[in-house]
């Protein structure tokens, strides 16, 4: 929820499975959370900032994480090759 000056003012927000947006809950031991490096097309460099994907544990559980995270990290390039053209 946010106040009238539009800052964030809940104690816990939680964190939504990036393929399925399904809430992660606090009990869900097998979702992960991977962080994925940006790097410059040219020079193939780490530029220091990330994409940050959360897997749920059901995801993980049929076997479709790996797919998943890469259906998105493609998704996630295509979109900022668009951006950069």
């Amino acid at each position: 929820m946010q106040n009238s000056d539009g800052v964030n003012v809940d104690l816990y927000i939680p964190r939504k499975c990036s393929w399925t947006n399904r809430i992660l809950a606090a009990n869900d031991f097998g979702a992960a959370q991977i962080n994925v490096a940006k790097i410059d097309p040219q020079t193939g460099l780490y530029t220091k900032s990330y994409d940050t994907y959360a897997i749920s544990g059901v995801v993980r559980s049929r076997s479709e994480g790996d797919d998943a995270l890469i259906q998105l990290v493609r998704k996630q390039d295509a979109e900022n090759l668009g951006a950069a053209v």
